[in-house]
């Protein structure tokens, strides 16, 4: 049976109490308005009210049973017991009757977006890849496209960004971290989110710039809940290590590499000091001066940001007694260094080359000798 189109989200003349198209909820929930219907007709998740029997009009408690089946699918949750359990939820008693000829399960699952989507900006948090030769379809209807072959988790992170579920990001994205590491759900699951978002905003004029933006704000959410755990007990001693100090180059305010970068150094039991975005040349010798590094990590994402003679200046901050002053190492990451010559600095490929550097056991360095 198929419905007549539908234009209007609200029946002409009546007041928002009529309730919401199936497109609008679609739209809403970041769903294909098939979906909708193949949800009515397999699990009985249909809208209170149908006009004349053929226009569905969606409430308020129809709307929230959708929320949380969206929710469950997302998680993981098989679509018949995700329809029950989203039922017995947000309305107890009596489940709503069955279909009279229930189709299998797996057919319920929407269609699954295709192609990358890689904004510079949200690649790699050290060195990001080369954006592929050929554009990236641009995912249909209201969906990101973050391909075929991504993870479960992935997939519902992005349903869950388009449909602007924020409790269900904050949820996806813990239980990415507490079951990948930070590395792994950063590569597997957020990084893969996060380019699909920026593909579909680019192809999509200003449509998706909300999702993108409520998708990064939780992302960052989600890292800085770990860089602000304890540390681990194992890491603990009576003479805790210098930390690592990260911050982003003057005028330079993408952050979202280097919380990356922070969460993952503290899961690791290192100390950590985040400036974050747009750190004056002068503030940034004082930082080094004072909290005695046992490295520096300096973000640019742009060749506009990236300052060599900040890069010198740090290298030349030293700390300490005289005749036994020490300096940090210095790592400089990110796609603005690219080209320019910094000798004495390490350039980590990527966020595991990067940890690599930072957790490996210190070579000792000569102190400065006494003038």
């Amino acid at each position: 049976m198929s419905d007549a189109p539908e234009t209007d989200d609200r029946t002409p003349g009546q007041t928002g109490q009529a309730g919401l198209s199936t497109g609008a909820v679609a739209r809403r929930l970041g769903v294909a308005p098939t979906t909708l219907r193949s949800w009515d007709r397999r699990y009985g998740l249909g809208p209170s009210v149908r006009e004349g029997g053929r226009h569905r009009r969606w409430s308020p408690g129809d709307i929230a049973v959708l929320e949380a089946m969206c929710r469950l699918t997302a998680s993981g949750v098989p679509p018949g017991e995700a329809a029950r359990q989203a039922r017995a939820a947000v309305s107890p008693g009596p489940a709503a009757p069955a279909p009279a000829q229930p189709v299998p399960e797996e057919a319920a699952e929407p269609p699954t977006p295709s192609g990358p989507a890689p904004p510079a900006e949200t690649t790699s948090p050290v060195e990001p890849a080369e954006p592929p030769s050929v554009p990236a379809r641009a995912g249909g209807g209201n969906t990101l496209p973050v391909g075929s072959s991504v993870s479960r988790e992935c997939r519902g992170l992005a349903r869950a960004a388009v449909r602007l579920d924020a409790p269900a990001l904050d949820d996806l994205l813990d239980r990415a971290i507490a079951a990948h590491g930070v590395a792994g759900a950063w590569e597997e699951v957020i990084m893969p989110t996060l380019r699909a978002a920026g593909r579909k905003w680019v192809t999509s004029g200003e449509r998706y710039v909300e999702v993108e933006h409520l998708l990064s704000w939780h992302v960052s959410s989600a890292l800085r809940r770990v860089a602000a755990r304890p540390r681990p007990a194992s890491a603990a001693s009576p003479a805790p290590s210098a930390p690592v100090l990260l911050a982003c180059a003057p005028d330079e305010t993408h952050t979202l590499p280097l919380e990356v970068l922070a969460a993952a150094l503290t899961e690791h039991g290192l100390g950590i000091r985040m400036f974050g975005a747009s750190v004056p040349a002068g503030a940034m010798e004082e930082a080094v001066r004072r909290t005695g590094p046992s490295a520096v990590v300096l973000w640019s994402q742009t060749r506009r940001t990236a300052d060599p003679a900040l890069v010198r200046r740090v290298r030349a901050t030293a700390w300490g007694v005289r005749g036994a002053r020490v300096r940090p190492a210095v790592l400089v990451a990110g796609p603005g260094w690219r080209g320019l010559r910094l000798p004495g600095t390490a350039r980590p490929r990527g966020l595991r080359d990067a940890l690599a550097l930072l957790t490996a056991p210190p070579e000792p360095r000569p102190p400065d000798r006494p003038a």
